[in-house]
C-alpha cells in the first residue's frame, strides 16, 4: 500500500501504529497481538515534520505569520454554508436580521459576526387537536389516537356539547417573520386553531356539525385561523383544517342517536304528509274552481232569464199601452193554449143535436195514433185490420170527462167567454 506497508512498517517506524516490527503471522516477535501506538512517540515525531516544514522554528517570524493565515484561511472558510432545497436561510449579524438566501451555496462573515438559520419553509407541518396520534398512518383509522377531552369537547350554537378532533395542515411562508415575531409558533398556531375552531362550532347547531355543516365549519376555520396568524405577523400559511371526528361526548351517544333517529321519523312523516297534501290540493283547487265557475253560469243564466223576462213584459205592457184590445185578446189566447196544451180536447158538432146522438172528436186519442201508427197484422185470409171505431163513453154522474154528453152552451163555457 502507498503509505503504509505493512511489512517493513509505517511512516512512525516499525509496524502501522510505530509499534516493534511483527512476523510473518502478523504476531510480534514475543507472541503478543498488536500494541497501542505510543503518543509520545507521535507527537515527537510530528513536531519533527513541523519543523521540516518550516525551516526557521515556530517562534520565527516566518512561522507566526504562516500560523496566523492558516487560522484566517480556516475562520474564512468556516463562514461557507449550504441552503437545502426545502430551506430558507435567514442571515443574523450580531443577532440581528439582514437578509433572506435561497437554496444553493452562500457565503457569509464568519461566526461571531454573523450566524445563518434554516428553517424548513416546504414541509407541511401537520398540528393535531382533540387526540394525539400514536403514529403518522393512524390518524383516521383510530386504532392508535389517543383523546384529549378538554382540547376537544365543545359548545355548539344551540347549547349541545359535541366531541370533535380535528388536524391543521400549515407552511412558512417568510421564514424571518415565522423566526422573530411570535415566539413558539407551533404553540401559537394549536391555541389560535382551538379559538378559532370553537367560535365557529359556537355559531353551529349540532345537527348541522353532525352531518351537512362540517364543511362549512372547516371553511370557517381555515379562514378565521389564517386572519388571527396574519395579525399576529407569523409568517404562517394555513393549507388545510381537517375534522377527523365529530360525535356527540361518549356517555350521551346512544342517547343522541335515538333522538337523531326519532328526528328523522318525523322527517319522514312530514314528508309523506307534503306529498300527500300536494297530491290532495290541486284536486281541491280545480273542483272549488269548478263549482265556483258552474255557480257563475248559473247566476249569469238566472240574471240573463230575469232580464228577458223583465223586457218581454215591459215589451207586452208597452204594446198594451199602445193598442189594448189586440194585445187583451193575444194574451187570452196565449193563455188558452197554455191550459189545453195538456188537457183532454172534445169536440162536439151542434147541428147534431135533435138526433138523439152527440157525434164527437176524440182529440186526444188522435193525437196518440199519429204519434204512434197502430200496427197492422195479417189474418189467415190476408186481410188487413181496420182501425176500430171510438165508442163514446157513457155520461158520468159529475158531467165531465172525456166521453160525456154536452150541451153547445157547455162548450162554449170550456172553451171561455169572449173577451
Amino acid at each position: 500500500m502507498g503509505i503504509f506497508n505493512m511489512s517493513g512498517g509505517g511512516p512512525w517506524g516499525g509496524g502501522p501504529w510505530g509499534g516493534p516490527p511483527r512476523g510473518g503471522n502478523g504476531q510480534t516477535p514475543r507472541g503478543r497481538g498488536p500494541q497501542p501506538p505510543n503518543v509520545e512517540e507521535l507527537l515527537r515525531r510530528g513536531q519533527e515534520q513541523f519543523r521540516k516544514l518550516m525551516p526557521g522554528g515556530i517562534g520565527s517570524g516566518r512561522g507566526i505569520v504562516y500560523i496566523v493565515l492558516a487560522v484566517i484561511v480556516l475562520w474564512l472558510a468556516s463562514g461557507l454554508y449550504r441552503v437545502l432545497p426545502d430551506e430558507q436561510g435567514v442571515v443574523l449579524r450580531f443577532g440581528k436580521y439582514v437578509y433572506t438566501t435561497q437554496p444553493g451555496l452562500h457565503l457569509r462573515w464568519p461566526s461571531p459576526i454573523e450566524s445563518v438559520l434554516t428553517p424548513k419553509v416546504t414541509r407541511v407541518n401537520r398540528l393535531e387537536v382533540g387526540f394525539r396520534s400514536g403514529t403518522e398512518g393512524a390518524v383516521g383509522r383510530g386504532g392508535g389516537a389517543r383523546q384529549v377531552p378538554e382540547e376537544a369537547l365543545m359548545l355548539t350554537g344551540d347549547e349541545n356539547i359535541v366531541d370533535i378532533n380535528f388536524t391543521v395542515f400549515w407552511v412558512i411562508n417568510d421564514a424571518m417573520s415565522y423566526l422573530f415575531n411570535i415566539k413558539n409558533p407551533e404553540a401559537t398556531v394549536k391555541a389560535v386553531a382551538e379559538s378559532a375552531v370553537r367560535e365557529v362550532v359556537g355559531r353551529t347547531p349540532i345537527a348541522a356539525a353532525l352531518a351537512e355543516g362540517r364543511g362549512k365549519i372547516e371553511q370557517d376555520t381555515q379562514k378565521l385561523l389564517q386572519e388571527i396568524l396574519d395579525s399576529y405577523g407569523g409568517g404562517i400559511t394555513v393549507t388545510q383544517v381537517q375534522l377527523q371526528k365529530v360525535d356527540p361526548p361518549q356517555p350521551v351517544i346512544d342517547a343522541f342517536r335515538d333522538v337523531q333517529r326519532a328526528r328523522a321519523d318525523q322527517e319522514r312523516k312530514r314528508n309523506e304528509a307534503e306529498a300527500y297534501r300536494n297530491s290532495i290540493l290541486p284536486v281541491a283547487r280545480g273542483e272549488a274552481v269548478r263549482l265556483v265557475q258552474e255557480a257563475e253560469a248559473y247566476k249569469q243564466q238566472v240574471v240573463a232569464e230575469s232580464q228577458g223576462e223583465a223586457d218581454r213584459f215591459l215589451s207586452v205592457y208597452t204594446s198594451y199601452l199602445t193598442a189594448e184590445d189586440v194585445t187583451t185578446t193575444r194574451l187570452y189566447i196565449e193563455t188558452m193554449q197554455d191550459i189545453f196544451r195538456n188537457a183532454n180536447k172534445i169536440v162536439i158538432d151542434k147541428s147534431a143535436q135533435g138526433s138523439g146522438v152527440i157525434p164527437y172528436l176524440p182529440l186526444p186519442a188522435l193525437s196518440h195514433f199519429s204519434d204512434h201508427p197502430a200496427p197492422t197484422t195479417s189474418g189467415a185470409t190476408g186481410a188487413t185490420s181496420q182501425p176500430s171505431t171510438a165508442t163514446p163513453p157513457q155520461p158520468s154522474s159529475s158531467g165531465q170527462g172525456q166521453g160525456q154528453r154536452l150541451s153547445p152552451g157547455q162548450v162554449s163555457n170550456q172553451r171561455g167567454a169572449k173577451p
